[in-house]
């Protein structure tokens, strides 16, 4: 698995944050790792320079193999709380969907039975 981290204009990037969302990021995605080809992560500050709550921004877009892509955003006061809380939804959602790919229909049927 593959990550990538991007940040726009208005983060200020340095290789210390970097590799602390790369590292948060792979730890929680760590058992999808097998099924993920490659994470994308965007951090952005929306208001820039000017003050408000809630104004960073992480989307997460993870790439299961052989499957489209998918994505999550999370906002927060701070990066961290951005991508910690995009961390959380696409585990969450991970987790959803590929327990739903385990169990899909065609299953065994009980109908074959015998009644009582």
């Amino acid at each position: 698995m593959e990550i990538m981290v991007n940040t726009g204009k208005a983060v200020e990037s340095d290789r210390e944050l970097m590799e602390q969302v790369e590292a948060r990021i792979a730890d929680s995605l760590d058992r999808f790792s097998d099924r993920l080809t490659r994470v994308e992560v965007y951090l952005n500050d929306e208001n820039g320079d000017k003050p408000g709550s809630d104004d960073k921004k992480c989307t997460l877009e993870a790439r299961p193999a052989g499957q489209q892509p998918v994505v999550v955003t999370h906002k927060g006061a701070t990066l961290e709380q951005a991508y910690e809380g995009a961390a959380r939804e696409m585990t969450a959602l991970l987790s959803s969907r590929f327990e739903k790919q385990q169990h899909v229909k065609g299953g065994e049927s009980i109908r074959h039975l015998p009644g009582d």
